[in-house]
């Protein structure tokens, strides 16, 4: 009998998924600032292994992973979290509020330009599909 260290298939399965869901979950907290500030407050982004761990992450960047991603402005978060002195500006309060306050006039800028470029796409389409107006009426003259 062959003696077998690995897991069984379908518990390696599910742990591979969970792992997947913990991570996915985990870097789309890091777009919120007020979650940087509270990590950065308690610690955190100053020791080694969660630094260490913030590097793992970015292989989310690949566009096989982040195309899970509902919040894709993290991964821009967990690249700034890779340099030593935004970890330490996030401790001040007033530096997360100031990243929420972009984050949202980024979003809001974003909202509008998109909805701009759909009327006008719309508005291009319903031109497209009128039929052009005929220049004389050779019926009303047979």
């Amino acid at each position: 009998m062959l003696c077998s260290n690995a897991p069984p298939t379908g518990l390696a399965e599910e742990q591979a998924r969970n792992r997947f869901q913990s991570e996915l979950e985990f870097i789309q907290c890091l777009a919120n600032p007020n979650y940087l500030n509270f990590l950065a407050q308690r610690g955190f982004l100053r020791e080694r292994p969660f630094i260490n761990y913030l590097k793992y992450l970015l292989y989310w960047k690949e566009p096989e992973y982040a195309k899970f991603l509902k919040y894709p402005h993290c991964l821009h978060m967990l690249e700034l979290l890779q340099y030593e002195h935004f970890r330490k500006e996030l401790v001040n309060a007033q530096c997360a509020k100031f990243i929420d306050e972009q984050q949202l006039l980024h979003w809001q800028h974003y909202s509008r330009k998109r909805m701009r470029l759909q009327q006008a796409l719309a508005e291009q389409q319903q031109a497209q599909q009128q039929p052009a107006a005929p220049h004389g009426n050779n019926a009303a003259t047979k």
